[in-house]
């Protein structure tokens, strides 16, 4: 009988040991290294995975109808992420300088992408081969827009306006202003081209010819890239501290004094509620018809980051004080906040339709976070370039 009970004991004392033998196998499974995080993980404002690149990110993620995930790098590359997992899928060099345009992706697929090496790229979304390359006269930091028939418009340091064929890379037509070109360009329902120059204006061109319709002078230079509003009317930052709402033939709807630069680009509400930041350190909300202020937020640092709206009307933002914040659209009240390895700079979220989060930072990182939102709100423009593809193309009207 003691050697039975002995024999049971024995044995059991084996099967934990080999049961904490194969759990001792288990690969560890940090955030970092792309595995799904568990229920308990899953609260808003929870980091699913993070990337590592090996210089800043300033560029805004985008995401393509396979729900891959492209971005630029400070490394000199284009990196293609897997949406749900972090993995990479592959990346692309560009010439040894920096990458802080941000990508849009054509309906085909294709990733479209300036950099610093004075080039604009086409890329095969799925490989990542280039397809074709167009060169400008200077950096390229602008990041293109999408024609409803291909055509990518986008901006340079060389202070020119291009529009470019999406299928083989040929100028269609280019416009000169008078100083760099970092604003990106922003395409209204009937095609017209929008964009802001450091010559401190803010240009209005015919897509098809590159012809000027208008131009509205700021008080300096407009690194803003504009948003579009359901009747037309087009919102934009600039360095003179202010946020303009402008009529679609070009007259000063108004415009509204923070209390310093705005080098942060519009989002639009589902009621029609501007939301922009400042280097001010706060995010605001403004009425559509007069710029009256609805509210602010006041984050720890400067907000160069743009907004993005949720469409439970969740407003997030990043700051330079490393956060990454949710807000409440009615009233502004903070929702959650995530706090992050580094600084929150030019990198703005973008929202896909599953409401998963993407951002990147200045540690050089790429984050995928856990949201509340099923998607993006229906408004007229809720995000930087539009949707998550960056086409930086306004709905038609129906």
């Amino acid at each position: 009988m003691k050697a039975v009970m002995l024999g049971l004991a024995l044995g059991l004392v084996m099967s934990c040991g080999k049961k904490e033998e194969i759990e001792d196998r288990k690969p560890a499974t940090p955030v970092s290294k792309q595995e799904l995080p568990t229920p308990k993980a899953r609260k808003p404002g929870t980091i699913l995975w993070e990337f590592t690149t090996k210089a800043e990110v300033l560029s805004s993620p985008a995401v393509g109808p396979n729900g891959a995930v492209y971005v630029g790098s400070n490394d000199s590359k284009v990196y293609a992420l897997d949406g749900a997992t972090g993995a990479k899928k592959w990346e692309f060099e560009t010439g040894e300088l920096l990458v802080w345009s941000s990508p849009a992706i054509g309906p085909d697929g294709t990733v479209y992408v300036g950099s610093g090496d004075t080039k604009v790229y086409a890329l095969d979304g799925k490989t990542g081969t280039k397809i074709w390359e167009f060169e400008t006269g200077d950096a390229v930091l602008s990041s293109p827009a999408i024609g409803p028939d291909g055509t990518v418009y986008v901006g340079s340091n060389d202070s020119k306006v291009y529009a470019l064929d999406g299928k083989s890379g040929i100028k269609k037509w280019e416009f000169e202003t008078k100083n760099q070109v970092r604003s990106s360009p922003a395409i209204g329902p009937n095609g017209t081209v929008y964009v802001g120059s450091n010559d401190k204006k803010l240009y209005a061109l015919a897509g098809k010819t590159g012809a000027k319709k208008w131009e509205v002078e700021t008080g300096d230079a407009v690194h803003s890239s504009p948003a579009i509003g359901s009747d037309g009317t087009v919102y934009v930052g600039s360095w003179d501290k202010k946020v303009y709402a402008i009529n679609p033939i070009g007259t000063q709807k108004w415009e509204v004094e923070t209390g310093w630069a705005v080098h942060s680009s519009a989002a639009i509400g589902s009621d029609g509620t501007v939301y922009i930041g400042s280097y001010d350190k706060k995010l605001y909300a403004l009425d559509k018809e007069s710029g009256a202020k609805k509210w602010e937020f006041k984050t720890g640092d400067t907000v160069l980051s743009s907004p993005a709206i949720g469409s439970d009307g969740t407003v997030y933002v990043g700051s330079n004080d490393s956060t990454v914040y949710a807000l409440d659209g009615k009233n502004g009240s903070k929702k959650w906040e995530l706090k992050l390895e580094s600084r929150v700079e030019d990198s703005s979220p973008v929202i896909n339709f599953d409401g998963m989060l993407y951002i990147g930072s200045k540690g050089g990182k790429v984050y995928a976070i856990r949201t509340d939102s099923k998607g993006p709100a229906k408004s007229p423009w809720p995000m930087r370039g539009q949707n998550p593809q960056h086409t930086g193309r306004a709905p038609k009207k129906e």
